[in-house]
Protein backbone atom coordinates (compact mmCIF):
# COMPACT_ATOMS: atom_id res chain seq x y z
CA UNK A 1 0.00 0.00 0.00
CA UNK A 2 1.26 3.50 -0.79
CA UNK A 3 0.94 6.87 0.88
CA UNK A 4 2.30 9.74 -1.14
CA UNK A 5 4.19 12.85 -0.11
CA UNK A 6 2.39 13.92 3.04
CA UNK A 7 4.20 16.31 5.35
CA UNK A 8 4.55 15.90 9.08
CA UNK A 9 1.33 16.58 11.01
CA UNK A 10 0.97 19.91 12.77
CA UNK A 11 -2.46 19.73 14.31
CA UNK A 12 -2.51 23.11 15.99
CA UNK A 13 -2.24 25.51 13.07
CA UNK A 14 -2.19 25.74 9.32
CA UNK A 15 0.02 28.00 7.24
CA UNK A 16 -1.68 30.57 4.99
CA UNK A 17 -1.70 29.78 1.30
CA UNK A 18 -2.40 31.93 -1.75
CA UNK A 19 -2.14 35.08 0.41
CA UNK A 20 -5.22 34.27 2.46
CA UNK A 21 -5.74 34.58 6.19
CA UNK A 22 -4.94 31.59 8.37
CA UNK A 23 -7.65 28.92 8.52
CA UNK A 24 -10.56 29.69 10.86
CA UNK A 25 -10.68 26.94 13.47
CA UNK A 26 -13.11 25.85 16.20
CA UNK A 27 -12.78 23.12 18.77
CA UNK A 28 -16.21 21.75 17.93
CA UNK A 29 -15.78 22.02 14.17
CA UNK A 30 -16.87 18.89 12.35
CA UNK A 31 -15.00 17.78 9.29
CA UNK A 32 -18.38 17.15 7.67
CA UNK A 33 -18.94 20.91 7.82
CA UNK A 34 -15.60 21.67 6.16
CA UNK A 35 -12.56 23.63 7.27
CA UNK A 36 -11.42 26.39 4.92
CA UNK A 37 -8.06 27.88 4.02
CA UNK A 38 -8.39 30.42 1.24
CA UNK A 39 -9.71 28.55 -1.80
CA UNK A 40 -8.95 25.21 -0.15
CA UNK A 41 -11.39 23.22 1.95
CA UNK A 42 -11.03 19.92 3.77
CA UNK A 43 -14.15 17.85 4.35
CA UNK A 44 -15.59 14.39 3.86
CA UNK A 45 -16.79 13.27 0.44
CA UNK A 46 -20.51 13.91 0.13
CA UNK A 47 -21.40 11.82 -2.92
CA UNK A 48 -20.38 8.87 -5.05
CA UNK A 49 -19.08 11.34 -7.61
CA UNK A 50 -16.69 12.90 -5.09
CA UNK A 51 -15.40 9.45 -4.09
CA UNK A 52 -14.82 8.78 -7.79
CA UNK A 53 -12.80 12.00 -8.02
CA UNK A 54 -10.67 10.86 -5.06
CA UNK A 55 -10.11 7.53 -6.81
CA UNK A 56 -9.00 9.42 -9.92
CA UNK A 57 -6.46 11.39 -7.88
CA UNK A 58 -5.20 8.18 -6.28
CA UNK A 59 -4.75 6.63 -9.71
CA UNK A 60 -2.75 9.60 -10.98
CA UNK A 61 -0.45 9.62 -7.96
CA UNK A 62 -0.03 5.90 -7.30
CA UNK A 63 -0.07 4.44 -10.79
CA UNK A 64 1.07 7.23 -13.09
CA UNK A 65 3.50 9.09 -10.81
CA UNK A 66 4.73 6.31 -8.53
CA UNK A 67 4.51 3.53 -11.14
CA UNK A 68 2.38 1.10 -9.13
CA UNK A 69 0.87 -1.75 -11.16
CA UNK A 70 -2.90 -1.36 -11.71
CA UNK A 71 -5.31 -4.19 -12.32
CA UNK A 72 -6.82 -4.29 -15.83
CA UNK A 73 -10.08 -2.90 -14.44
CA UNK A 74 -8.29 -0.01 -12.74
CA UNK A 75 -6.29 0.73 -15.87
CA UNK A 76 -9.43 0.77 -17.99
CA UNK A 77 -11.23 3.19 -15.66
CA UNK A 78 -8.11 5.12 -14.59
CA UNK A 79 -9.28 4.82 -11.01
CA UNK A 80 -7.75 3.25 -7.88
CA UNK A 81 -10.52 1.33 -6.10
CA UNK A 82 -11.28 -1.67 -3.92
CA UNK A 83 -14.04 -3.08 -1.70
CA UNK A 84 -13.30 -0.64 1.12
CA UNK A 85 -14.16 2.48 -0.85
CA UNK A 86 -17.89 1.83 -0.56
CA UNK A 87 -17.87 1.64 3.24
CA UNK A 88 -15.12 4.13 4.18
CA UNK A 89 -15.22 7.84 4.82
CA UNK A 90 -13.12 9.76 2.31
CA UNK A 91 -11.41 12.91 3.52
CA UNK A 92 -10.88 15.37 0.68
CA UNK A 93 -8.90 18.53 0.17
CA UNK A 94 -10.79 20.57 -2.44
CA UNK A 95 -9.58 23.62 -4.32
CA UNK A 96 -12.66 25.67 -5.17
CA UNK A 97 -10.59 27.69 -7.65
CA UNK A 98 -10.51 24.63 -9.92
CA UNK A 99 -14.23 24.60 -10.60
CA UNK A 100 -16.65 21.81 -9.77
CA UNK A 101 -15.41 18.48 -11.04
CA UNK A 102 -12.67 15.85 -10.71
CA UNK A 103 -9.84 18.41 -10.83
CA UNK A 104 -11.04 20.13 -7.65
CA UNK A 105 -9.96 17.19 -5.45
CA UNK A 106 -6.26 17.74 -4.72
CA UNK A 107 -5.78 15.59 -1.63
CA UNK A 108 -7.40 12.59 -0.01
CA UNK A 109 -7.20 10.17 2.90
CA UNK A 110 -9.34 7.07 3.42
CA UNK A 111 -10.77 6.58 6.93
CA UNK A 112 -12.16 3.24 8.12
CA UNK A 113 -13.76 2.69 11.54
CA UNK A 114 -14.90 -0.59 13.08
CA UNK A 115 -18.47 -0.55 11.65
CA UNK A 116 -17.13 0.02 8.13
CA UNK A 117 -14.55 -2.76 8.47
CA UNK A 118 -17.23 -5.13 9.72
CA UNK A 119 -19.16 -4.65 6.49
CA UNK A 120 -16.19 -5.94 4.50
CA UNK A 121 -15.23 -8.49 7.14
CA UNK A 122 -11.83 -7.09 8.07
CA UNK A 123 -9.63 -4.02 8.04
CA UNK A 124 -7.42 -3.40 5.02
CA UNK A 125 -4.25 -3.79 7.09
CA UNK A 126 -5.19 -7.36 7.98
CA UNK A 127 -4.05 -8.40 4.50
CA UNK A 128 -0.50 -7.68 5.67
CA UNK A 129 -0.60 -7.77 9.49
CA UNK A 130 -2.12 -9.64 12.38
CA UNK A 131 -3.87 -6.68 13.99
CA UNK A 132 -5.46 -8.67 16.82
CA UNK A 133 -3.89 -6.48 19.53
CA UNK A 134 -5.35 -3.38 17.87
CA UNK A 135 -8.79 -4.93 17.53
CA UNK A 136 -8.72 -5.70 21.25
CA UNK A 137 -7.98 -2.08 22.14
CA UNK A 138 -10.87 -0.53 24.07
CA UNK A 139 -12.69 2.32 22.39
CA UNK A 140 -13.02 3.42 18.79
CA UNK A 141 -10.18 2.66 16.40
CA UNK A 142 -9.50 4.20 13.01
CA UNK A 143 -7.56 2.84 10.06
CA UNK A 144 -5.86 5.45 7.86
CA UNK A 145 -4.85 4.73 4.29
CA UNK A 146 -4.76 5.65 0.60
CA UNK A 147 -3.32 9.06 1.41
CA UNK A 148 -2.07 11.24 -1.40
CA UNK A 149 -1.79 14.86 -2.50
CA UNK A 150 -1.61 16.23 -6.03
CA UNK A 151 1.93 17.11 -7.05
CA UNK A 152 1.04 20.78 -7.41
CA UNK A 153 -0.28 21.01 -3.83
CA UNK A 154 2.49 19.49 -1.74
CA UNK A 155 3.18 22.70 0.10
CA UNK A 156 2.91 22.81 3.86
CA UNK A 157 -0.44 24.61 3.87
CA UNK A 158 -2.53 22.15 1.92
CA UNK A 159 -1.03 19.10 3.59
CA UNK A 160 -1.47 20.52 7.07
CA UNK A 161 -5.08 21.24 6.16
CA UNK A 162 -5.51 17.54 5.45
CA UNK A 163 -4.07 16.76 8.87
CA UNK A 164 -6.45 19.29 10.43
CA UNK A 165 -9.28 17.29 8.90
CA UNK A 166 -7.97 14.07 10.44
CA UNK A 167 -7.70 15.77 13.84
CA UNK A 168 -11.28 17.03 13.59
CA UNK A 169 -12.47 13.55 12.57
CA UNK A 170 -10.61 11.94 15.49
CA UNK A 171 -12.14 14.46 17.89
CA UNK A 172 -15.63 14.15 16.43
CA UNK A 173 -15.73 10.34 16.63
CA UNK A 174 -13.77 10.00 19.90
CA UNK A 175 -11.11 7.87 18.22
CA UNK A 176 -8.77 6.28 20.79
CA UNK A 177 -6.31 4.64 18.42
CA UNK A 178 -5.44 5.03 14.75
CA UNK A 179 -3.32 2.77 12.63
CA UNK A 180 -2.49 1.83 9.07
CA UNK A 181 0.23 0.73 6.69
CA UNK A 182 2.78 3.34 5.65
CA UNK A 183 5.32 2.85 2.92
CA UNK A 184 9.02 3.22 2.24
CA UNK A 185 9.92 3.28 -1.47
CA UNK A 186 11.46 0.14 -2.92
CA UNK A 187 11.17 -3.59 -2.37
CA UNK A 188 14.73 -4.44 -1.27
CA UNK A 189 14.76 -4.54 2.56
CA UNK A 190 18.56 -4.73 2.60
CA UNK A 191 18.73 -1.38 0.83
CA UNK A 192 16.45 -0.03 3.59
CA UNK A 193 18.33 -1.77 6.39
CA UNK A 194 19.20 1.33 8.40
CA UNK A 195 15.79 3.06 8.45
CA UNK A 196 14.03 -0.26 9.13
CA UNK A 197 16.45 -1.09 11.94
CA UNK A 198 16.02 2.41 13.36
CA UNK A 199 12.24 1.89 13.52
CA UNK A 200 12.72 -1.49 15.18
CA UNK A 201 15.17 -0.32 17.83
CA UNK A 202 13.63 3.06 18.64
CA UNK A 203 9.89 2.89 17.88
CA UNK A 204 8.72 -0.72 18.24
CA UNK A 205 5.20 -0.84 19.67
CA UNK A 206 4.67 -2.21 23.17
CA UNK A 207 3.36 -5.79 23.20
CA UNK A 208 -0.27 -4.80 23.76
CA UNK A 209 -0.19 -2.63 20.60
CA UNK A 210 2.21 -4.69 18.50
CA UNK A 211 0.65 -5.78 15.23
CA UNK A 212 2.84 -8.40 13.53
CA UNK A 213 3.37 -9.01 9.84
CA UNK A 214 1.66 -12.20 8.68
CA UNK A 215 4.05 -15.18 8.76
CA UNK A 216 4.03 -15.67 5.00
CA UNK A 217 4.80 -11.99 4.40
CA UNK A 218 7.04 -11.25 7.38
CA UNK A 219 10.30 -9.39 6.66
CA UNK A 220 12.35 -8.56 9.75
CA UNK A 221 12.98 -4.93 10.68
CA UNK A 222 15.96 -5.93 12.84
CA UNK A 223 18.52 -5.75 10.04
CA UNK A 224 21.33 -3.92 11.86
CA UNK A 225 22.62 -3.83 15.42
CA UNK A 226 21.36 -0.81 17.35
CA UNK A 227 24.86 0.59 17.87
CA UNK A 228 25.44 0.63 14.11
CA UNK A 229 22.36 2.70 13.34
CA UNK A 230 22.81 6.45 12.91
CA UNK A 231 19.39 7.85 13.98
CA UNK A 232 19.87 11.17 12.20
CA UNK A 233 20.80 9.50 8.94
CA UNK A 234 17.96 7.00 9.26
CA UNK A 235 15.41 9.75 9.89
CA UNK A 236 16.58 11.63 6.82
CA UNK A 237 15.76 8.59 4.71
CA UNK A 238 12.30 7.99 6.15
CA UNK A 239 9.33 9.37 4.17
CA UNK A 240 7.76 12.53 5.66
CA UNK A 241 4.52 10.71 6.49
CA UNK A 242 6.26 8.13 8.68
CA UNK A 243 8.31 10.85 10.41
CA UNK A 244 5.07 12.72 11.03
CA UNK A 245 3.47 9.73 12.72
CA UNK A 246 6.58 9.27 14.87
CA UNK A 247 6.38 12.92 15.97
CA UNK A 248 2.86 12.16 17.18
CA UNK A 249 4.31 9.40 19.37
CA UNK A 250 3.56 6.66 16.87
CA UNK A 251 4.78 3.10 17.17
CA UNK A 252 5.81 0.52 14.59
CA UNK A 253 4.50 -3.05 14.39
CA UNK A 254 6.73 -6.12 14.29
CA UNK A 255 8.05 -6.81 10.80
CA UNK A 256 7.67 -5.19 7.40
CA UNK A 257 5.86 -6.39 4.28
CA UNK A 258 6.94 -6.14 0.65
CA UNK A 259 4.18 -4.77 -1.58
CA UNK A 260 5.17 -5.52 -5.15
CA UNK A 261 2.05 -3.91 -6.62
CA UNK A 262 3.03 -0.52 -5.20
CA UNK A 263 6.80 -1.10 -5.30
CA UNK A 264 7.07 -0.36 -1.57
CA UNK A 265 8.11 -1.83 1.76
CA UNK A 266 5.30 -1.37 4.27
CA UNK A 267 5.34 -0.92 8.01
CA UNK A 268 2.39 -0.86 10.37
CA UNK A 269 1.95 2.46 12.18
CA UNK A 270 0.03 2.72 15.46
CA UNK A 271 -0.81 6.08 17.07
CA UNK A 272 -2.66 6.65 20.32
CA UNK A 273 -4.72 9.78 19.77
CA UNK A 274 -4.51 11.30 23.24
CA UNK A 275 -1.65 13.53 22.06
CA UNK A 276 -3.76 14.80 19.16
CA UNK A 277 -6.75 15.63 21.35
CA UNK A 278 -4.50 17.17 24.00
CA UNK A 279 -2.99 19.50 21.37
CA UNK A 280 -6.49 20.31 20.17
CA UNK A 281 -7.67 21.20 23.67
CA UNK A 282 -4.60 23.25 24.56
CA UNK A 283 -4.72 25.15 21.27
CA UNK A 284 -8.38 26.13 21.52
CA UNK A 285 -8.27 26.85 25.24
CA UNK A 286 -5.44 29.29 24.46
CA UNK A 287 -7.45 30.83 21.60
CA UNK A 288 -10.45 31.17 23.89
CA UNK A 289 -8.40 32.94 26.57
CA UNK A 290 -6.86 35.25 23.99
CA UNK A 291 -10.27 36.22 22.60
CA UNK A 292 -11.58 37.00 26.07
CA UNK A 293 -8.61 39.16 27.03
CA UNK A 294 -8.02 40.80 23.64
Amino acid sequence: MADASLDQPDLTRTSPERGEESVPEALGAKVTDGIRLGTLEVRLAQSAAEIDWAQALRYRVFYEEMAAVPSPAMQAERRDFDDYDGVADHLLVIDHARGNGPDMVVGTYRLIRRPAAEKVGRFYSSDEYDIGPLLAYPGEILELGRSCVDAGYRSRGSMQLLWQGIAAYVFQHDIALMFGCASLPGTDPDALAEPLAYLHHHHLAPPDLRARALPERYVSLDRMAKDRVDPKRALNVLPPLIKGYLRLGGFIGDGSVIDHQFNTTDVCIVVKTDLITDKYFKHYERRSRDSQTG
